[in-house]
C-alpha cells in the first residue's frame, strides 16, 4: 500500500480507524479525508487515531476537507492526485431512511454516483465502496453474494443501487471497484453512533437501562473494527473490480447476548448495575442476519481475528480511557 488514499466520511468511526490503521500499519500512505461534519468530528478522528496509534506524529500524513458528496465539484476536488477512494460517507441509518427515503436516496444514491464520476474523472486506480447486508433484505441467513437482493427499506434499496453503480462503472469504464457489505460493527470510536454497542454501551455507562427494540431475538452478524479496517485494506489490492464481499463473522448473535454480555462486562468493570427493558420492534428491521463469508476468505485472504467477548472488553476500554478531544496538528483545507 502506497500513494495516496481518500477516505469520505473519515472523520467517523469506521473512516478514522481505518486513517489509523493505515497510518500505523503503512508508514508514507498520505490519507485525505472528506467529510460534511454532520455526524463525525474532526476532534473525535484524532482522539480515535491517538487511541490506536503509540507513534510519534501519527497526523503528519492527514488533511481533511470540509464538503459534502451530493456536491459534484467537491468530489471532483477531493480526488485529485488520489490514488485509492474508500467511500464511507452515507446515510447509515435504518429508521432514518424509512422516515426520510429521499434524503437517504440523494446521500447514498447520487452522492455514490458523483464520487465514481469523479474518480474514473481522475483515473483513480481503486475504488472501495461500503455497503451492507441491507440490499439483501428479508432472506435466509446466512447472507452469500450470490442471494437475489431483496431490500426491506429505502436504505437497503439505496445501497443496492450503489452497488449497481459500482458494478456499470466496473463494466462499462474499467473503474476498479470493489462492495464491501460489512456486518454490524463495532469498537473504539463507536460512542457516537446509534449502533447496538455503541448505545448499550452509552446508556450502561450513563447508569441507563439497555433499551431492546422488540423481543431482541432478532440476529445480526457483529464484527469487530480492526477485521473490518483489515478487510478494506486487503480489498486495495491490485487486481480485482467488480467484486461484492460480504465482511462479517459468520457468527450469528442475538441482541438480548449482545444485552446480557455488556451488562455482564459493566458491572464486572465498573460495579455498577445495569437494568433492561424491551420497547418497540423498529420498522424495517429483518429479523435474522448473518453472512457467508467464504468469498472474501477465498478472495481477499480475509479471516476475522476477535470473537464477540474480545470485541466488547476492547471497546469498553476505549470509553473508558478517553478523554477530551483535541484538534491535535490536523490540518482543515
Amino acid at each position: 500500500m502506497n500513494g495516496a488514499w481518500l477516505i469520505t466520511g473519515g472523520c467517523g468511526f469506521i473512516g478514522s480507524n481505518l486513517a489509523a490503521h493505515i497510518l500505523k500499519n503503512h508508514g508514507g500512505t498520505r490519507i485525505r479525508v472528506l467529510d460534511n461534519l454532520n455526524q463525525g468530528s474532526v476532534g473525535a478522528m484524532v482522539s480515535t487515531i491517538r487511541f490506536n496509534c503509540e507513534m510519534g506524529d501519527p497526523l503528519a500524513n492527514v488533511s481533511v476537507s470540509v464538503g459534502d458528496i451530493k456536491d459534484y465539484g467537491v468530489c471532483a476536488e477531493s480526488v485529485e492526485g488520489v490514488d485509492t477512494v474508500v467511500h464511507l460517507a452515507a446515510n447509515t441509518g435504518v429508521a432514518q431512511s424509512v422516515d426520510d427515503p429521499r434524503a437517504d436516496m440523494e446521500t447514498n444514491v447520487i452522492g455514490t454516483l458523483n464520487m465514481l464520476e469523479a474518480s474514473r474523472q481522475a483515473g483513480v486506480k481503486k475504488f472501495i465502496f461500503a455497503s451492507s447486508g441491507a440490499p439483501v433484505g428479508e432472506v435466509e441467513p446466512p447472507i452469500h453474494e450470490d442471494k437475489a437482493p431483496k431490500p426491506v427499506s429505502p436504505y437497503g434499496a439505496s445501497k443496492l443501487a450503489g452497488e449497481a453503480y459500482c458494478q456499470a462503472y466496473w463494466r462499462s469504464y474499467g473503474l476498479p471497484t470493489i462492495s464491501l457489505r460489512f456486518g454490524n460493527v463495532y469498537g473504539p470510536g463507536c460512542k457516537h453512533k446509534d449502533s447496538v454497542v455503541a448505545r448499550f454501551l452509552r446508556r450502561a455507562l450513563a447508569g441507563k437501562p439497555l433499551e431492546i427494540y422488540g423481543d431482541g431475538d432478532q440476529t445480526r452478524d457483529f464484527i469487530y473494527i480492526d477485521d473490518i479496517v483489515r478487510a478494506i485494506s486487503l480489498a486495495g489490492q491490485p487486481g480485482l473490480g467488480g467484486e461484492v464481499f460480504q465482511i462479517a463473522t459468520h457468527r450469528e448473535t442475538t441482541v438480548n447476548e449482545v444485552a446480557q454480555s455488556i451488562r455482564r462486562l459493566v458491572e464486572k468493570r465498573t460495579g455498577r448495575k445495569v437494568g433492561i427493558f424491551f420497547g418497540k420492534k423498529r420498522r424495517g428491521d429483518v429479523k435474522r442476519n448473518y453472512s457467508d463469508i467464504s468469498k472474501a476468505k477465498r478472495m481477499l485472504g480475509f479471516d476475522p481475528r476477535f470473537s464477540m467477548s474480545q470485541g466488547l472488553e476492547k471497546t469498553l476500554e476505549y470509553y473508558l480511557r478517553e478523554g477530551p478531544v483535541s484538534e491535535g496538528r490536523l490540518k482543515a483545507v
